[in-house]
This record gives C-alpha cells, structure tokens and sequence, in this order.
C-alpha cells in the first residue's frame, strides 16, 4: 500500500496533496499556515509533500531527507524527468 501511495504522489502530486489534506493531519504537522500549503498546492506540489514527510518523519530536513527535498524540488522544476522540449527535439 505505501508503493502504491508514492506511485500515485509522484505521477499525480497535486491529486495527492489534496487526498493526504483531506483525509490527515499529516500536513497541518509540518506546515504552521494555510498559505504554505497554497502555493505548494500551485507551484511545487511534490516540493510540499516530500517536505511534509522529512518534517513528520525527521522532524527537520537534513540528510538523507533534505536528498528527497531536493530531488522533489528537481523534479518540480523539471530538471530532473523528460520536458517538452526534449519530446518535442526527439520527435
């Protein structure tokens, strides 16, 4: 079940952000304003839930969480994963 949830974070994170905010408490733990939650909700929404996990796992962002943070927050900007460019150059 938990591959399952991660699978679905990373191909659909703003549909799994809203879930874990509907249905937990998970996010009200690591972020203390509304307004967080909002504009990860629009710009960088797997950013926000990597972020939410280190805090609940770790209780700050270092080591190996701050990996995963970062990684989120490359794949958010798409540094990291195919961008339409190189679909568009490829094809």
């Amino acid at each position: 079940m938990p591959c399952l949830i991660v699978l679905v974070a990373m191909l659909m994170p703003r549909i799994a952000l809203f879930l874990v905010w509907l249905f937990s408490h998970y996010l009200d733990h690591a972020y203390q304003t509304r307004l967080w939650l909002v504009l990860g909700f629009i710009f960088m929404p797997l950013t926000t839930l990597a972020y939410a996990w280190a805090i609940n796992s770790n209780g700050s962002v270092n080591g190996i969480y701050f990996a995963g943070v970062l990684v989120a927050a490359l794949i958010d900007l798409g540094v990291l994963g195919g961008s339409s460019q190189t679909r568009r150059r490829g094809s």
